[in-house]
């Protein structure tokens, strides 16, 4: 196995401020597919001997600078090595052509961060966890299937990525024949790149924001588009995915398994989120004639939206304090 030399910026040029409290450094792992990832990691200063460890990613369309940096940062503060990672043919990492999305090379990235942890010489293999945020919080579950050394799993603000690409938001274009012409409309894309030599964008978040916009979309405005979250790598912040980028998602559902996941899982949402009903659906789904509901648990954080458990909202939205207690409970 051979990482590929990626460029990476040694600069600080997160959204969120340097902690000084942590060390921090750029490191690459390399997943089954032979994909290069880069990470952000954090160690807490002055630890000793082998510590618990946590991978995180997520959103959707985001960057290791964003959101999942803040959560990991944070959480080395609180005793745990971390890695924030972008995920493959994202970010810094590697992966040709760019701005494509898979729920298998996916979830396959949460695993190779699990491998690169179990082998560091400061992480105690036996204590790894893994924070999925947004459309990443239904990998995370997804993963937690499939790694049985996974021993904990928090799920923020969780998408379940499959169910919005083939049913739509709220389920609302969940028949037969949405479906279609939704595929119908991809394939003919793919011919039209395929002319091209090249990958049309779908477009990142919606800016200039639209008078009639929904809530969610001013939602995701508000951060992606803004001094709150904007970052230059982000595909949401930018010109988004290749329009063809999710199309495996439509008929290849990542949550099929999650009832038998045996180890432990906090699935937080916002009460006011569009997006908790993935959430209250998900634990339904993994809870239903399971043998392991002891260690799975639903927090719904009130007054929330959906953007802020992804930097607190400026109210201090994100539940630090039960994450540490979480994971020290089970890692």
């Amino acid at each position: 196995m051979k990482t590929a030399e990626l460029v990476l910026t040694q600069d600080w040029d997160k959204t969120f401020p340097k902690s000084d409290r942590v060390d921090h450094s750029k490191v690459t792992f390399i997943n089954r597919y032979g994909i290069t990832l880069a990470a952000d990691m954090y160690v807490p200063k002055n630890a000793e001997g082998r510590l618990p460890a946590i991978a995180v990613s997520g959103p959707f369309g985001a960057v290791k600078e964003q959101c999942s940096g803040l959560y990991a940062q944070t959480m080395a503060e609180r005793g745990f090595l971390t890695i924030a990672f972008d995920p493959s043919f994202t970010g810094e990492s590697g992966g040709q052509p760019r701005y494509m999305a898979s729920p298998d090379i996916n979830t396959e990235d949460f695993m190779a961060a699990v491998d690169f942890l179990s082998l560091h010489d400061k992480v105690d293999p036996d204590r790894i966890g893994i924070i999925g945020i947004c459309g990443w919080g239904g990998m995370a579950i997804n993963t937690a299937a499939l790694d049985t050394r996974i021993k904990a799993t928090v799920a923020s603000t969780m998408y379940d990525m499959s169910r919005v690409n083939a049913k739509g938001y709220f389920d609302s274009e969940n028949n037969e024949e949405a479906r279609y012409k939704l595929k119908a409309a991809i394939n003919a894309q793919r011919l039209e790149d395929y002319k091209n030599g090249s990958y049309k964008r779908a477009g990142g978040v919606i800016d200039p924001l639209p008078d009639d916009a929904p809530f969610f979309v001013k939602d995701y405005h508000d951060y992606y588009k803004t001094d709150r979250g904007y970052h230059p790598r982000s595909l949401n912040s930018n010109d988004g995915w290749n329009m063809v980028g999710c199309q495996s998602f439509i008929n290849q559902p990542i949550l099929q398994y999650s009832n038998e996941i045996r180890s432990a899982v906090l699935i937080i949402h916002g009460e006011k989120a569009h997006s908790c009903y993935f959430s209250k659906d998900a634990y339904e789904s993994m809870t239903k004639d399971s043998k392991y509901t002891e260690n799975k648990e639903l927090l719904i954080i009130p007054d929330a939206v959906h953007t802020d458990l992804y930097d607190g909202g400026g109210k201090n939205a994100i539940p630090f304090d039960k994450l540490e207690a979480f994971f020290r409970e089970y890692l």
